[in-house]
């Protein structure tokens, strides 16, 4: 490079630190104005603290679910397997103490991995300036510190990523003790007696199982027809099934109306005037993004009607010199892709080769248990005809591995092409699915073959050797389409 470039950076999620780490290995002067701590709410309320919540519940769920076929004996008064009593319990305090501790340990060290990289970190709340771009084609970036007062910057190229917050619906506004959203769990010293999760998309379903293995009594309300509406059919009635049998109350089709505390309960009245009773209740109803008051539409930033901005695949703005990428973009609301947005806006923004996005390789997980692992074309996409594409399904209960570890419930599928067996798509569950995903993830990235992934050398016993299985089917059922 030769002169260098301002960066700044509004945001330090995702999307903001691996793009500040990007641009600063470019040599360009970067920024990055944070208003609550590096790592965002993906590092500080979101993805690692409900991930860590989760791992404590996936050792509930799995001794729970196998001490006994295990033949593990945990004291002489150990309840027998038609008992409701629990062999282990949970301390949530301490569960809770231990997310918050590592969720602060890790923008800690995400704060000290920027700053050696010669970044500066600003606390505050960034916003476009007034005028516009200047005639050396820079923009002002205002910056509101704590104190009160207001800094001035000028950037060259400024990156918008400011993620979202939970959203609250006008007659179930969270008081933070019953009423909660997913960032107001972790305050909790004990855990809920009956709660009610109001939500079954992927924020809804993880904290729904985690609950209940943790020992709430869950209910979980769904205004669709099944839960995790957006995930492959076959996963979801799985997990659903799973969640019945676990004692989790499924209730399909029915729509929160108002959710009110009383005391020291809570009321769910449904659209058909139907009410839950509960100790607690978690609305998991979606998100806003963080793009309000930000002079962004002044500044020519174009919003759609959930006021996401609008970007294109190497994260321009409709602003000459903006880009923006995260959950403020809605484009997949990932931690994973958040950060490419952000790597690949520096990237373009400093002249560097840039590969566009390309959501079809992106590789996404469902925390509960089993996990849902997902990456490429899905069912929906071959049902509506927008890939053509062969699939096998195994299920998991014929995988020796699986047998051994008393896994009962889950599957590998595959997608690929009918002429050339390119593999374009693939899901898995089970538990681990966000591991055993990566060779299909590979896959597709690389398209390859069902030939070169059925020859790749699996270990026995594996679950991954389901993989390699499902594409060996996939080669004799191509082939034999081919012959017919």
């Amino acid at each position: 490079m030769g002169d260098v470039t301002r960066i700044v950076i509004i945001g330090g999620g995702p999307g903001g630190y691996e793009a500040a780490l990007v641009a600063a290995q470019l040599g360009a002067e970067v920024t990055v104005v944070d208003r609550d701590g590096l790592g965002g709410s993906a590092v500080l309320t979101d993805c690692v603290p409900s991930k860590t919540l989760i791992a404590t519940a996936e050792v509930m769920t799995t001794f729970d679910s196998s001490y006994e076929e295990l033949g593990i004996i945990v004291a002489d008064d150990t309840p027998h397997i038609d008992s409701p009593a629990r062999v282990v319990g949970v301390d949530l305090g301490k569960v809770n103490r231990r997310v918050k501790r590592l969720a602060i340990a890790q923008s800690h060290d995400i704060t000290q991995s920027v700053t050696r990289a010669g970044v500066t970190v600003l606390r505050g709340r960034g916003r476009l300036g007034a005028g516009g771009q200047a005639v050396d084609g820079s923009r002002e970036v205002l910056v509101d510190a704590p104190d009160g007062s207001v800094q001035s910057l000028r950037a060259d190229a400024v990156l918008i990523a400011t993620g979202a917050h939970p959203r609250e619906l006008p007659d179930a506004q969270p008081d933070g003790e019953r009423i909660l959203t997913w960032t107001q769990v972790y305050d909790l010293d004990e855990l809920p007696r009956e709660l009610i999760v109001v939500g079954s998309g992927v924020t809804g379903a993880e904290f729904a199982g985690a609950y209940q293995a943790l020992g709430s009594r869950v209910t979980l309300v769904s205004s669709r027809d099944r839960v995790l509406p957006g995930e492959d059919p076959d996963a979801a009635e799985v997990l659903e099934e799973v969640f019945r049998r676990r004692g989790m109350n499924v209730m399909s089709r029915s729509r929160a109306e108002t959710v009110k505390r009383i005391g020291d309960t809570v009321e769910v009245t449904l659209s058909d005037g139907t009410v839950i009773e509960g100790t607690h209740c978690l609305m998991a109803v979606g998100s806003i993004p963080n793009t309000a008051e930000m002079g962004l539409e002044e500044a020519g930033v174009k919003l759609n009607d959930w006021g996401q901005i609008q970007v294109d695949r190497v994260s321009r703005t409709s602003a000459p010199g903006v880009y923006a990428a995260g959950d403020c973009t809605g484009v997949f609301m990932l931690a994973s892709v958040a950060a490419m947005q952000g790597r690949i806006a520096m990237y373009h923004a400093l002249g560097d080769a840039v590969q566009p996005l390309n959501l079809k390789t992106v590789a996404s997980n469902v925390f509960t248990d089993p996990e849902i692992a997902t990456v490429g074309y899905t069912a929906a996409d071959v049902k509506c005809g927008k890939m053509d594409a062969v699939e096998v399904k195994l299920p998991l209960r014929g995988n020796p591995r699986a047998k051994m570890q008393g896994i009962r419930d889950g599957f590998v599928k595959l997608f690929c092409r009918p002429g050339t067996g390119i593999v374009v798509g693939g899901v898995v569950v089970a538990p681990r699915a966000s591991e055993l995903i990566h060779p299909i993830a590979l896959a597709v990235d690389a398209n390859l073959t069902v030939e070169q992934v059925a020859s790749a050398f699996t270990v026995y016993p594996s679950v991954s050797g389901s993989t390699a299985e499902a594409a060996r089917q996939l080669h004799i059922r191509k082939r034999d389409a081919g012959e017919s």
